[in-house]
């Protein structure tokens, strides 16, 4: 038998709806030597993260930390947590991943009230506060950044009256934390989830998750145990909190690359950080409209890092995406649902998020459009974007 060869992977530009590219620092960190998930060393570097995380999520909580797991492992230690078999809960739905909590919900046989928007649309607050006044509810759960729509969800009104009722608000931000602002006190979310590979830049495999104290308080007063071990909040905070008690072996290079991708963001700040991703969406919009694209979700509530385009009826969703990924080594998304094979969608997350890649699409996506027989102009979308740039000053190089 022959010896397995190695084989080499392409380099991508990542501008789908995650993951996204991810600092030559954080591969760096990625190769250190592995010590024991209990080691000295390394529970330092969980302190550190600990920290690093409250940052990004602006809150105090002690119980911040990541989950081993994807975005959805957040998604289901929120509510495995926090919600107990005949919980009355209020899912807002307007996309997939409002879909997905009402599937856990009714899996740990809490008792589903939906509130559902159109997708492409926010949930009005107005309605959420109806719907509380209509009803008991525990824990009201709604997605700050639909994924599969480009929505992003106003919260505060939402967070003031959901706290006024007295419930519990659990909150989606897997594709707005890093990029957006999170304001996880401010906004009194109760608990948060998010994943690496979005606007954070780290590979994925960990989800960072924050519990209020009174989540916390909810979790120890359950009537019954938490539906999943692994997930088991109380279980995991033994571990990492000060008892350091053996739960299962974290993932140890999978967290030394979140701190350093945490790290990169706090030198850039946080407020930069929102600036870049917000500027580099303005522009990728600028240079869309200007080329005749028309975006699903209404101005004042697209999310800077994924934005919806609807494809032209003349045009191949397919052979578009097809193109741009084996001519131009860019990759963006298709839709989901209903929205399959009528939107792109395209992510400027974390490091993805660059003038060099927004010119880049929009050069890309001028020829690629005109030789499917759509009338553009040609360099009208990065005429467009440039102008964006030029009115902010922004550098060629700019991150």
């Amino acid at each position: 038998m022959e010896p397995s060869k190695g084989w080499d992977l392409p380099g991508r530009i990542l501008m789908g709806p995650g993951p996204s590219n991810v600092s030559p620092r954080v591969l760096r960190a990625m190769s250190m030597p592995l010590v024991g998930h209990l080691d000295p060393s390394f529970i330092q570097l969980m302190e550190e993260v600990k920290d690093l995380l409250r940052y990004v999520f602006r809150t105090r909580n002690e119980v911040t930390i990541p989950v081993s797991g994807t975005g959805s492992a957040g998604m289901e230690t929120c509510l495995v947590n926090l919600v107990e078999p005949g919980d009355p809960v209020l899912v807002c739905v307007n996309g997939l991943f409002g879909q997905r909590m009402c599937d856990i919900v009714t899996r740990v046989g809490g008792e589903l009230g939906r509130l559902d928007a159109e997708w492409g649309s926010i949930v009005d607050p107005a309605q959420v506060r109806k719907a509380l006044d209509r009803g008991k509810v525990k824990v009201v759960a709604i997605v700050h950044a639909e994924t599969s729509t480009g929505v992003l969800q106003p919260l505060e009104e939402i967070g003031k009256t959901v706290r006024e009722h007295g419930q519990l608000l659990i909150v989606d931000a897997v594709t707005s934390l890093g990029g957006h602002p999170v304001e996880t006190d401010g906004w009194r979310i109760d608990a948060c989830y998010s994943g690496t590979q979005k606007c954070l830049s780290c590979p994925p495999g960990l989800s960072p998750v924050t519990f209020s104290d009174r989540a916390m308080e909810t979790v120890r007063n359950r009537r019954s145990p938490v539906q999943s071990w692994y997930l088991d909040m109380g279980l995991l905070f033994k571990y990492w909190g000060e008892e350091r008690a053996y739960h299962h072996t974290a993932p140890i290079s999978a967290n030394y690359a979140l701190r350093e991708a945490l790290r990169l963001i706090r030198e850039e700040g946080l407020e930069a950080r929102y600036a870049r991703h917000e500027l580099n969406q303005t522009a990728l919009v600028a240079g869309l409209e200007a080329m005749g694209l028309e975006l699903l979700v209404a101005e004042g509530y697209r999310l800077w890092s994924l934005t919806t385009v609807k494809i032209p009826e003349q045009v191949s969703d397919a052979a578009v995406r097809g193109r741009l990924l084996t001519e131009y080594g860019i990759e963006i998304g298709g839709g989901l649902g209903p929205l399959k094979g009528r939107v792109w969608r395209i992510g400027l997350m974390g490091e993805s998020s660059t003038r060099n890649n927004v010119m880049l699409l929009l050069l890309a996506l001028d020829e690629i459009l005109r030789q499917q027989g759509m009338n553009v102009e040609p360099g009208a979308g990065t005429r467009a974007a440039g102008d964006v740039y030029a009115r902010h000053g922004a550098r060629d190089s700019a991150a």
